[in-house]
């Protein structure tokens, strides 16, 4: 065996080792988000370049139910692979959320739901209890809800008591790009969790959505960062590379973190100075 190479490909098995919500399984750990791009081409473009399989659509602001108007899906139609997320985005009330999580629904575009409330308008911070609410009434109507939420551990669990399929805390502010604010919260969800936790909102660049995987997140959901990036298709591969880099690094083990240095090199048959002396 050559230097680098590992039996059975097993460095390659590692990092498809894959994930499922809803029954549904995906190998590809990076999530993209279809608002703030230059156009629907453009959206095509890095979403194609990311090798995202999920992208999220807003219900209320991309045109997915009226066939007279242009539509993102229409430029999105002919990858197989890829699962539409609609999201109630805007929505400030349960029933608004319900709503358009149905109206999605006879669109035709699945039973996956992004389940939004928001509770703030200046932060676009979640609205805790009312997501609980509507994740329990649309999980018990089908739905396969994947719930934002902000980095409670409470909330995360309720959100799984009350049907959610994924649980997706915010690593900061939503379009922030402020990335993690608050390593142990989400490390405490990602422990506790007995669903997949995707870590939505606050992502800047490419090292936030490694970290993210090397705290053992199931995957990243990042808009804005690709989005609003001075070359989108280019940030779409850096952080699908990211993705994959951080993944691999939570399943290889990182060392323990010590207090002081630690010499690399074994002192045993270290070469002496003649005499006796150092």
């Amino acid at each position: 065996m050559n230097i680098g190479e590992t039996s059975n490909d097993a460095a390659a098995e590692r990092e498809d080792d894959g994930f499922s919500i809803g029954g549904k399984r995906f190998h590809s750990r990076l999530i993209v988000g279809s608002g703030k791009y230059k156009s629907f081409a453009e959206t095509r473009a890095a979403t194609v370049a990311a090798e995202a399989e999920m992208i999220t659509v807003a219900v209320r602001r991309v045109n997915i139910t009226d066939p007279a108007k242009e539509s993102l899906l229409e430029y999105l139609g002919d990858l197989q692979h890829l699962t539409i997320l609609p999201n109630t985005a805007g929505c400030y009330t349960v029933e608004d959320c319900l709503r358009t999580a149905r109206l999605a629904r006879e669109a035709g575009v699945g039973n996956f739901i992004k389940v939004e409330v928001i509770g703030d308008e200046k932060t676009l911070y979640p609205d805790n209890e009312k997501t609980v609410e509507a994740c329990r009434i649309l999980s018990n109507e089908g739905f396969i809800c994947m719930p934002y939420i902000t980095d409670d551990p409470i909330t995360a669990r309720k959100c799984e008591d009350a049907g959610a399929q994924a649980v997706m805390p915010l690593a900061s502010p939503i379009g922030s790009g402020l990335g993690i604010q608050n390593e142990y919260s989400l490390s405490f969800i990602i422990e506790q969790s007995t669903v997949p936790v995707v870590v939505d909102a606050g992502v800047g660049t490419a090292s936030d959505a490694a970290r993210c995987l090397e705290l053992g997140a199931a995957a990243v959901l990042t808009n804005s960062a690709i989005a609003l990036a001075q070359d989108p298709v280019a940030m779409a591969k850096a952080m699908k590379l990211a993705v994959r880099a951080g993944r691999l690094a939570y399943l290889a083990g990182r060392m323990p973190m010590r207090r002081y240095a630690s010499a690399s090199s074994p002192e045993t048959g270290l070469l002496r100075p003649v005499g006796g002396t150092t």
